[in-house]
C-alpha cells in the first residue's frame, strides 16, 4: 500500500510540473507534440490538435514533448527546427524561460493549496493554553527528554503521546500537564510511577521513578526529566487559511532553500550530512508513515515534497530546468545559440552527478532502514 501511495503522489507531483510547462508553452504559441502520464512504451492515447496525450506503462511520473525544445532535435542528420517559427528555439528567450519556470511555479502553487487545505482540516500541532478548549484530539506529547533522566532510562522518547499515569492510589490522565508534574513531584514513596503511553499504533506502559537534582533551579523538587506539550486539532476558519498557506509556504520554501543550498554547497566539499538527506526509498516511507496518519498528514507531506522537487528543479545544474534557464540567459547574453553538442555533453555530465547522488542517497536511506 506504501508503494501505491507513493507512486501516486509521485505521479501527481510530476504531471502538475509538466503541465506548468505544457500551458505556458500552448499559451507561447509554442508547439506540444505530446502531453504523457507515465513514461513509454504506450497504453493508451488520443490525439487533439496537434497534440498527443497519452497513458504510459511506467507509472513513474509524466512528460511534455514540446517541438524543438530537446537539443538531440538539433543535431546533424535530425528533422531542422530552428527554422519553425513554433518550435521552442525559436520563440523569444523570455518565452522560453516563461515556459522552464512554470513548472517549478505549479509545484510551489500545488504546494500553496495543499498546505491551505491541511489547515482548514487541521492537522496536529503544539497548543497555547488559550487554544486547547476549542481544539480537537487533544493529547499530552513529549517534546523532549533529558539524556541520563529518569524518563530516558524508562524509555520515554520524544513524540511518545503520554495517557494516563499512576503510583499507588493515585492516577492521572487528560491534558493537564500541571497536575501531571505535581503528580511525579508528590511520589514520596519512592515508588516507580506506571506510564501509559501510545507510539505510533503500539501502547505501552513504562515505569520511571523520579529523582531529585533533575531541576537546576529546583534539585530537591522530584522529576523524571522530560519536557511536556499539549498538542491537538485546530482547523483555521475559511477566510484565514490562504493567508495563513501563503506564510507557511513561504516560510517552508525558504527554510528548504537554505537547507539545499547548504547540501550540495557540502556535496562539492565532500562533507555532506547523508543523514539529513532522504532519496526515494526514505520519502517513500514517509509518505507511507504519512498516507497512515490521515488524509491531513498526507498533504501536509506531498505539499513538502512539491516544495522540494520545485528547489531541486530551479538549481543551474545541467539537465534540471534551472541548468536549461541558465543555457537560455547565456544565449540572451551572447545572443548565440549555444551548440548542441556542447550543451549534450554539460548535460550528460549533470544527469550522471544526479543519478550518482541518487545512489549514494538511496543507499543511505537503505543503510538507515538496518
Amino acid at each position: 500500500m506504501t508503494l501505491i501511495v507513493f507512486i501516486l503522489v509521485l505521479v501527481a507531483l510530476i504531471v502538475v510540473h509538466e503541465f506548468g510547462h505544457f500551458v505556458v508553452a500552448k499559451l507561447s504559441g509554442m508547439r506540444v507534440d505530446e502531453f504523457g502520464i507515465g513514461y513509454p512504451p504506450r497504453a493508451w492515447g488520443f490525439k487533439r490538435g496537434e497534440t498527443e496525450y497519452t497513458l504510459n506503462w511506467l507509472p513513474f511520473g509524466g512528460f511534455v514533448k514540446i517541438f524543438g525544445e530537446d537539443m538531440e532535435e538539433k543535431l546533424p542528420g535530425a528533422a531542422p527546427t530552428t527554422g519553425d517559427p513554433r518550435s521552442f528555439s525559436s520563440r523569444p528567450r523570455i518565452l522560453q524561460a516563461l515556459v522552464l519556470v512554470a513548472g517549478i511555479t505549479m509545484n510551489l502553487l500545488l504546494a500553496y493549496v495543499l498546505i491551505t487545505a491541511t489547515l482548514m482540516m487541521g492537522t496536529p500541532r503544539a497548543l497555547e493554553a488559550d487554544e486547547i478548549a476549542g481544539a480537537t484530539d487533544v493529547s499530552v506529547a513529549v517534546a523532549g527528554v533529558l539524556p541520563g533522566s529518569p524518563a530516558a532510562l524508562a524509555g520515554l522518547t520524544a513524540g511518545d503521546y503520554i495517557k494516563s499515569a499512576q503510583v499507588g492510589e493515585k492516577t492521572w490522565s487528560g491534558t493537564d500537564t500541571e497536575a501531571f508534574t505535581a503528580l511525579v513531584a508528590g511520589d514520596t514513596t519512592g515508588e516507580p510511577i506506571a506510564i501509559t503511553i501510545v507510539r505510533g499504533e503500539e501502547e505501552k506502559v513504562l515505569m520511571a521513578t523520579p529523582t531529585g537534582g533533575i531541576i537546576a533551579a529546583d534539585p530537591e523538587r522530584k522529576a523524571l526529566g522530560v519536557q511536556l506539550g499539549v498538542v491537538g486539532v485546530v482547523p483555521v476558519s475559511l477566510l484565514e487559511a490562504p493567508v495563513q498557506g501563503a506564510i507557511f509556504t513561504w516560510e517552508i520554501t525558504k527554510a528548504t532553500a537554505i537547507a539545499l543550498v547548504g547540501f550540495f554547497a557540502s556535496v562539492f566539499t565532500l562533507s555532506a550530512d547523508l543523514s539529513q538527506v532522504s532519496g526515494p526509498v526514505g520519502i517513500a516511507g514517509a509518505v507511507g508513515q504519512a498516507s497512515s496518519n490521515g488524509l491531513a498528514a498526507l498533504l501536509s507531506i506531498t505539499a513538502l515534497i512539491s516544495i522540494n522537487l520545485a528547489l531541486i528543479n530551479i538549481l543551474p545544474i545541467p539537465a534540471l530546468d534551472g541548468g536549461r534557464l541558465l543555457f537560455v540567459a547565456i544565449e540572451a547574453v551572447t545572443r548565440k545559440p549555444i551548440k548542441p553538442i556542447v550543451a549534450n555533453a554539460v548535460n550528460t555530465v549533470g544527469f550522471g552527478f544526479l543519478i550518482l547522488l541518487m545512489v549514494v542517497v538511496t543507499a543511505s536511506d537503505i543503510f538507515k532502514l538496518f
